[in-house]
């Protein structure tokens, strides 16, 4: 099953286009990667496929629900984990003990259920990133695009986000990571690589 289509989508900043004509196709039971050089639109493409920017040109079709963990989090500082948990549980429309259930599932599997009643200003980095991967799969979305998920995460909690990824693609939904560097190539299902404007399989 097709998660998501991007046909020939374009996108230009005053005089910089930076997609010229990109087109990605997501199947339902994928782990695609997608790498290039700082400025080579990574964000923008993920930030156009999700509906934060309007393409100028193409189209951007979405099969199913997905979820979104930007590169910096999108977090409440003067809330605690749980506190952000049910914020966005209800934002979602999820009846709030089950979004909280959801979370305290994922924070558990995660690492990161000890800091449930700390505040969000006094998170390290890597459990901040944790707390914006966990609200991107409070939903339980069919497709999770993720902006360079694992920042600040030692070694451990890399590998238990791999192991998530793994669990979600063997369930039959997908994840679209965005990465300056992919080592990884092994745990994907697809590399692609955006380069001058455009966008190539590896």
């Amino acid at each position: 099953m097709v998660l998501l289509e991007v046909k020939d989508v374009y996108k230009r900043f005053k005089s910089l286009e930076v997609l010229k004509g990109v087109n990605l196709t997501i199947d339902s039971g994928e782990i695609a990667g997608i790498t290039g050089e700082n400025g080579s639109g990574k964000t923008t493409l993920l930030q156009v496929i999700v509906g934060l920017l309007s393409c100028d040109n193409g189209k951007v079709s979405m099969h199913g629900s997905f979820g979104y963990s930007p590169q910096n989090p999108l977090i409440f500082d003067t809330l605690t984990m749980e506190e952000n948990i049910a914020y966005f549980s209800a934002a979602y429309g999820l009846i709030r003990e089950e979004g909280i259930s959801r979370g305290k599932v994922l924070m558990k599997k995660l690492r990161c259920n000890q800091y449930a009643t700390m505040l969000a200003a006094h998170l390290s980095g890597g459990t901040l990133q944790k707390l914006n991967l966990i609200i991107s799969l409070l939903h339980d979305p069919d497709l999770l695009i993720l902006d360079e998920p694992y920042q600040g995460f030692d070694y451990e909690s890399y590998l238990i986000f791999w192991e998530l990824a793994k669990e979600l693609k063997e369930s039959g939904k997908s994840v679209i990571l965005v990465s300056p560097m992919v080592y990884e190539h092994s745990l994907l299902t697809s590399l692609y690589r955006l380069k001058e404007g455009g966008i190539v399989h590896e």
